[in-house]
């Protein structure tokens, strides 16, 4: 979004600034506030989250035993790419988890791609409609914000605890938590519970924060070359070379980024396949 340039000219820290504010209920004051709700961040999980099913319902409505179509074909070979993960790395019942991980692909890759977006447009957009003094800040990758990846992987989280009672029984999965990997002896409980509470929140925290920091990185370079073009005075100096970066710059790390969209997509599947694969491990 662009700050009104009509009052007073925009330096680069503003600019910057004012991109990566959320459209929040409230400032957040401290580095945890569960009572900061980010309306964008909501808004575009969510709408991201109905086009996923939309498209996969979509793919299975239109499917045929025929030959079939490029938009078939491709779910096709998605659709067999992840059982293929998931018969590897899940040993037990694959019902839920294959089709869960090929909704969370699909789904992640769809909020990346927002990041694909020109920086400017969304707050143009909001302009022409006549909604900038309600909405004074929009982000629109929900995967650039810490809260909205952190959601997924609780979800992962949960999942990998319902797995795990579901598999081995609550009092397995007890008896687990405080006899691996040292023993059952009962002076190595308070260590092998306190291991297994460290593995199930790093597992949590890498998860979200890996997602978060690639696509807070790739959100943050397109703003660095966004304020190249600003360098340019239309003039027949110099300053030209802000335009012709910005393009250059612009359009190679927008291609690059594509790989850098479903590569994250990719590896937030794949994890979750390994956490609710070792949730069905007994040791």
């Amino acid at each position: 979004m662009t700050v009104s340039v009509e009052t007073h000219p925009v330096d680069p820290s503003e600019y910057i600034t004012h991109h990566l504010t959320f459209f929040s209920n409230k400032p957040q004051t401290s580095v945890i506030d569960f009572s900061v709700v980010n309306y964008d961040t909501l808004f575009w999980s969510i709408a991201m989250g109905l086009l996923t099913l939309a498209i996969l319902w979509a793919a299975a409505r239109r499917a045929t035993p025929g030959v079939p179509k490029r938009f078939q074909c491709a779910i096709e070979m998605l659709v067999e790419l992840v059982e293929d993960q998931s018969k590897s790395m899940v040993h037990g019942t694959r019902t839920f988890i294959a089709p869960l991980a090929l909704t969370v692909f699909v789904w992640v890759a769809l909020m990346n791609s927002l990041d694909l977006i020109p920086v400017d447009l969304p707050g143009r957009v909001i302009g022409w409609l006549g909604l900038s003094e309600a909405i004074p800040h929009h982000r629109i990758v929900p995967t650039a914000d810490l809260n909205g990846t952190f959601g997924i992987a609780l979800g992962v989280f949960l999942l990998m605890i319902f797995y795990s009672i579901k598999i081995k029984g609550l009092g397995g999965w007890l008896h687990e938590l405080v006899s691996a990997p040292f023993g059952a002896h009962p002076l190595l409980w308070i260590p092998n519970l306190g291991l297994n509470i460290i593995e199930y929140v790093a597992k949590t925290v890498s998860l979200g924060m890996r997602l978060f920091g690639n696509m807070y990185a790739g959100e943050l370079l397109f703003l660095l070359i966004a304020l190249l073009g600003g360098i340019w005075g239309f003039g027949a100096d110099f300053t030209v070379l802000g335009f012709v970066g910005h393009v250059i710059a612009g359009s190679v790390w927008a291609i690059f980024h594509i790989l850098i969209v479903l590569l994250q997509a990719f590896i937030f599947m794949m994890l979750t396949l390994v956490y609710l694969g070792q949730a069905h491990d007994k040791h």
